[in-house]
């Protein structure tokens, strides 16, 4: 079977994906979320003309000839505004955040004059507009803010919050079931023996998972028995997820279940074999009826399941909110640190350290051992270091593309 390139893999996967449902979340709660529905502006900010500075308000006529000495006849405080004008020859104590007195078209501020008892000397003069923010200055009521499709961050938040929204619109989180697969895998802290390998799958694609906005649900270690394996899959494919992520037991051997089961559950897989490393044997499908439930079938060997999720998932889990998402991995420039050899036909993810910078481009060196069971060197690596099908030899200094291991 000929090798699926992955840009092809990847249009496969997302082109199969759908936005799920909206739903109302307060504020407080939508932190990291996307939204569904645009962020519309309840009312003015500022609500009126206020000052930008401690000072004094005044007519900037009356300081046309300085020094200009003012009678002092209130205050304005941010809450408190000075209920009266601002009349000829007269100021209004101001501070920062208040409004701006009916009659004022200036503020002094207060290190330019000198106070004495009921009147203040002003010694600068004032000019119509100064240190004021206009009343909505930043944004008006009924003034779109933010658009569908874009990913609430911690200072959105305060945006929203101060236009006024308590709740938005924000497509679902995608529920993710991952189930793990082979008779050697135990837990962290169970006592593995010489034979049997620690589980180590679940947390890294976990991790990236709800890093790209889903929750989700361990379902455990399934043994290499079809039987237990057909099960866990009907199981994980009845439970209302939207995707169901498995690892391990995607290759071709006789332990390699999760294909089979899954045929057998009527799910048709897209892609099987794809021109990618690491990360050969790689899966995906869609279950039959309503919705329907993504698959993916990630490698088990833990630096290629980690670079797959990466690719695959990820994108696959942002369509699904809404977000915009290129047709190929978002790949950035940068420059070889060290000479690398000629890659064959299938795309090569090296993992690489950023050793310093040229102009604005990261220089970046593949890891001297690069085997695709070794996690060190994955938590190592400041980024992926991607090589074409069939890229000729290259040296240092000669441009190349990058994958941010951190989305």
């Amino acid at each position: 079977m000929a090798l699926m390139p992955v840009e092809e893999a990847l249009a496969r996967l997302l082109g199969a994906a759908e936005p799920l449902a909206a739903e109302t979340v307060p504020l407080a709660e939508a932190a990291g979320r996307v939204l569904a529905a645009p962020v519309v502006s309840r009312r003015t900010t500022p609500g009126a003309d206020v000052s930008a500075m401690d000072g004094y308000a005044v007519r900037a006529q009356d300081t046309a000839t300085i020094p200009a000495t003012l009678r002092l006849i209130g205050e304005s405080a941010a809450g408190r505004p000075f209920p009266g004008p601002v009349e000829p020859g007269t100021a209004v104590r101001i501070f920062t955040g208040a409004v701006l007195p009916t009659g004022a078209d200036a503020i002094v501020i207060q290190e330019d004059t000198t106070r004495a008892g009921k009147n203040v000397t002003v010694n600068e003069a004032a000019t119509i507009g100064r240190h004021i923010r206009k009343a909505g200055g930043d944004f008006a009521t009924g003034e779109t803010l933010l658009a569908p499709g874009h990913k609430l961050r911690a200072r959105d938040l305060a945006l929203v919050a101060a236009a006024d929204v308590a709740e938005v619109r924000v497509a679902r989180r995608p529920r993710v079931a991952l189930l793990s697969t082979g008779d050697e895998l135990v837990r962290p802290g169970a006592g593995a023996q010489a034979h049997q390998v620690i589980v180590s799958n679940i947390y890294s694609v976990s991790a990236l998972a709800r890093g790209a906005g889903a929750e989700v649900i361990d379902l455990g270690i399934l043994p290499d028995n079809m039987e237990a394996t057909q099960r866990g899959v009907r199981a994980a494919l009845d439970g209302g997820f939207d995707v169901l992520v498995t690892t391990g037991g995607a290759s071709v051997g006789d332990h390699d279940l999760i294909a089979p089961a899954l045929t057998a559950q009527g799910i048709e897989l897209a892609v099987h074999k794809i021109a990618l490393r690491p990360g050969k044997p790689l899966m995906f499908g869609r279950s039959s009826g309503g919705a329907g439930t993504q698959v993916l079938g990630l490698p088990g060997n833990p630096v290629s399941a980690h670079v797959c999720a990466l690719l695959f998932l990820v994108p696959l889990l942002k369509v699904m909110q809404g977000l915009a998402v290129p047709a190929r991995p978002d790949l950035r420039p940068a420059r070889l640190g060290a000479n690398v050899k000629a890659n064959e036909q299938r795309m090569d993810f090296q993992r690489a350290e950023i050793i310093g910078r040229e102009g604005d481009l990261p220089v970046v060196r593949p890891l001297p051992v690069q085997d695709s069971s070794m996690l060190r060197n994955l938590a190592r690596a400041d980024v992926l270091l991607v090589r074409p099908p069939h890229a000729p030899a290259a040296s240092a200094g000669d441009p190349c593309e990058i994958l941010p291991l951190e989305d």
